[in-house]
């Protein structure tokens, strides 16, 4: 009950992963940095997304460092988006 009440005063898990994917992105501001801080300190849902975020930025990182530059098409894309979809379980 108190973590509903915690999701909702703080922070849903919604704005939550839209703050990480944000905060890839650019700078966050110091209140959603916070609010952020304490809405993975009791989500568990939202700091498994967090470490997977890291793994998928990195993984990208490394390939935009590489001096090949990758030729990715419409079925790629789509073929990961299957992907991702199947381990959702949509």
């Amino acid at each position: 009950m108190l973590k509903k009440l915690i999701h909702i005063l703080f922070l849903p898990c919604s704005k939550a992963t839209m703050l990480m994917e944000k905060r890839n992105a650019q700078a966050i501001s110091r209140k959603e940095d916070w609010q952020l801080s304490m809405h993975l300190k009791i989500c568990k849902w939202c700091r498994a997304y967090e470490q997977k975020l890291k793994i998928l930025d990195d993984i990208l990182r490394r390939k935009l460092s590489q001096k090949e530059t990758a030729e990715i098409n419409d079925s790629d894309i789509q073929g990961f988006k299957n992907k991702v979809l199947k381990n959702l379980d949509l």
